[in-house]
């Protein structure tokens, strides 16, 4: 009988940067542990049967690219934020195998908070933490985990526990913890530690199977390229310098006291959830609705301008207004670190089928209330959509040809009420007339309810009315 060997069914075929591209990729610099660390995991996969049922979360570093080989459930998350993404996924999908892979830049620096709540809560997920001492992907900077008296790009002279601190062991911090299941440090140093590190991984992920358990691996791993050693030395430096910080072996190990972890879940009535949140029903009169209802509306409104003119307002107003006329609806907020004076946008999206993304990249719909905006965002406007400015305080016209452009005085329309705030209702209005997809009488009436300020209401009301006025005078 013949034997096949070939590479784990776990990972891909053929490792490309792009689906679709013929241009293959080798990732790793040769010597780094990563891919050792991948083949124990992809075949400890294989071995369990679990390779349709697992999600592979992967963060910023090195560690982003396990989702070019790993042939899995994949998503890549912000620096540092794999364990509190991987505590939604398995809470939401507690059938499936939920995988953090991190280095130490990542886990241990940036999302510290992340993990360690993570492990005190006992999710039921499977960490693997990469300790190669040192910022791998940006240059080298020193980690959480550098040694005392190792020099990086950032610590030019040495790490210095009078400066820096002293290196963070993870694995007997997270053993301390009481939810924790198996806690083990391995290293990929030679044929027989990653044999005893393959041992590691398969416990680990059995463990998530069988007992929904929390278990964390920390590899100690080479990087050649940042250590300025050959493959061999920098392995050879992982057994004699770095294990001597960081000792092998299992720091933890409760599974044979605890039973299979069971998530609580409440069973809650659909006619509860209102009362147990506090809701309250807001939809208008279906009469005054349905004449106004577009069965085809597919809107995608970005809104832009300086912190302070009401931008995040101006959405959230018609976010609340498509959803009381029964439109599906979506309302993002961006903002720089100033909110007033800054700059601000946020992403509208209403519709009457269900929306799969609040993002607006290429909106139908502009409304720009400053010139920076207009500026950044005109040429993301669909061909045949809409742009909106505020043309009082806007010193250019769009230059697009191919799209329905409104000019609207609204600053100054709204110092004509006494108040320049106003500006973004008059928008607010001039826009609902325009594209007749709500009745006004009802936005009116509902706006005391939206607005946190109830002595504005009426002065608010006015400006919607006032932005009508306009748009009705520029059409005649």
């Amino acid at each position: 009988m013949n034997t096949i060997l070939r590479k784990a069914h776990s990972f891909y075929d053929v490792y490309t940067r792009k689906p679709g591209s013929d241009k293959l990729t080798t990732t790793y610099c040769p010597g780094c542990g990563h891919g050792n660390l991948h083949k124990l995991i992809a075949e400890a996969l294989d071995d369990l049967g679990v390779r349709e049922r697992t999600i592979f979360i992967s963060p910023v570093g090195c560690s982003v690219f396990a989702y070019y080989y790993f042939h899995t459930g994949n998503v890549q998350v912000a620096h540092g934020r794999a364990p509190a993404v991987a505590t939604g996924i398995k809470r939401a999908h507690p059938e499936s195998l939920v995988i953090a892979y991190q280095g130490d830049g990542d886990l241990a620096a940036i999302g510290t908070a992340e993990i360690i709540h993570a492990a005190n809560r006992g999710e039921g997920i499977t960490v693997f933490f990469v300790n190669n001492a040192i910022y791998g992907m940006t240059g080298g900077q020193m980690a959480p985990t550098t040694l005392i008296g190792q020099k990086t790009m950032t610590s030019p002279r040495g790490r210095t526990a009078a400066n820096e601190g002293y290196p963070i062991r993870m694995a007997e911090l997270i053993a301390m913890l009481d939810a924790p299941v198996y806690v083990e440090r391995v290293m990929l140093g030679d044929t027989k530690s990653i044999m005893q590190a393959r041992a590691a991984v398969r416990k680990a992920l059995k463990l998530q199977l069988e007992k929904n358990a929390f278990c964390f691996i920390e590899a100690l791993s080479s990087c050649p390229s940042n250590l300025k050693m050959t493959e061999v030395r920098s392995r050879e430096w992982v057994r004699e310098v770095l294990q001597k910080q960081f000792p092998l072996g299992v720091k933890k190990d409760i599974s044979a006291q605890i039973e299979r972890r069971i998530y609580p879940h409440a069973e809650v009535k659909p006619e509860e959830l209102h009362e147990i949140l506090n809701i309250t029903d807001t939809l208008a009169d279906n009469t005054k609705v349905a004449p106004f209802y577009k069965p085809n509306l597919a809107e995608e409104i970005k809104i832009a301008g300086f912190g302070g003119q009401g931008v995040l307002s101006l959405g959230n107003v018609l976010a609340e207004m498509g959803m009381r006329h029964n439109y599906e609806v979506s309302w993002l907020p961006s903002y720089g670190p100033e909110m007033r004076g800054g700059t601000a946008n946020c992403s509208v999206r209403i519709a009457t089928k269900p929306i799969g993304s609040p993002l607006v990249a290429n909106p139908t719909i502009l409304i720009a209330m400053n010139r920076p905006s207009l500026d950044r965002f005109e040429n993301d406007v669909i061909s045949g959509g809409l742009i909106i400015y505020d043309d009082s305080i806007i010193d250019r016209q769009p230059v697009r040809n191919d799209v329905r452009i409104i000019a609207i005085p609204a600053t100054r329309l709204a110092d004509e009420l006494g108040n320049s705030k106003v500006a973004n209702m008059i928008i607010t209005g001039a826009l609902i007339d325009a594209l007749q997809f709500m009745n006004i009488e009802v936005v009116l009436e509902a706006l005391g309810d939206i607005l946190k300020r109830k002595n504005l209401v009426e002065l608010n009301q006015k400006a919607i009315l006032k932005g009508v006025e306009f748009y009705r005078s520029i059409v005649k």
